[in-house]
């Protein structure tokens, strides 16, 4: 990556967290709000209507909504990001990899933030930290790869099939069912869970949950295959990005 393009992303990526922090009263406080909100909306379907929680499922369920919601925005936002810049692709050359990233890196650190806000909440709920809370670096590096591999591949192919974001949203809808985040994988019975369990995201949101919940190691080989596998993706799509960058310009006219 050349010094000028990674100028670009660092600069696009502090204008677009300086101007979203100014575009409400509230500024940052809503990178807080906004998945504690969420996360309250759901709690009080399942753990109070429905009486479906535990012990700890609040925060069980701010865990998995946490990630969740990190990986949605950002994979739905990637999916527009080149042709929200159809004005600028079509006056100046800017690698359209510059355009996701920068989603990437401004949905990042607010995830930072709402990760610190998780940590010291589950410290005052009473779990107490172990060494395997420092695990979860790795799980959120398995994490990061396979949301970052998701959202350059809907990035790369969307401007050449617009229908496909739509096709991506009931997409994720029905992956955030599937994925762990309100119901406990090991009290699934089998072989339902065997199937879920190939659903990458349940397996890092479980695997959270396990580090910071539950004091256990997390699968080591299911986060390496997943890993792996999404840098493969972030690969191909980088790819399928340069070669298509005319069509870019033109799909977008």
């Amino acid at each position: 990556m050349k010094r000028r393009t990674l100028d670009i992303i660092l600069y696009r990526t502090y204008a677009e967290l300086k101007s979203e922090a100014q575009r409400t009263y509230i500024g940052v406080l809503w990178w807080i709000l906004e998945p504690v909100v969420f996360m309250l909306i759901f709690y009080f379907i399942f753990g109070v209507l429905f009486q479906r929680g535990t012990e700890d499922f609040v925060p069980f369920l701010l865990i998995g909504l946490a990630l969740w919601h990190w990986f949605q925005a950002t994979v739905m936002q990637c999916s527009g990001a080149i042709s929200a810049n159809r004005g600028l692709i079509q006056q100046v050359y800017v690698p359209n990899y510059v355009f996701p990233t920068v989603v990437v890196l401004a949905n990042g650190a607010k995830f930072v933030v709402v990760l610190v806000i998780l940590f010291v909440f589950l410290y005052l709920w009473g779990i107490t930290p172990t060494w395997h809370w420092l695990e979860s670096f790795l799980v959120l590096v398995s994490a990061l790869c396979l949301t970052v591999g998701i959202a350059y591949l809907f990035a790369a192919i969307t401007p050449l099939l617009p229908d496909m974001k739509l096709l991506l949203q009931n997409g994720l809808r029905g992956l955030f069912f599937l994925s762990g985040i309100f119901f406990d994988l090991s009290r699934i019975p089998e072989p339902y869970a065997g199937w879920l369990r190939w659903n990458p995201v349940a397996t890092v949101v479980d695997d959270l949950r396990n580090v910071l919940m539950r004091e256990q190691t997390p699968a080591w080989d299911s986060l390496l295959a997943i890993g792996g596998g999404s840098l493969v993706l972030i690969f191909l799509s980088l790819t399928l990005m340069r070669h298509n960058e005319s069509r870019y310009a033109k799909s977008t006219l």
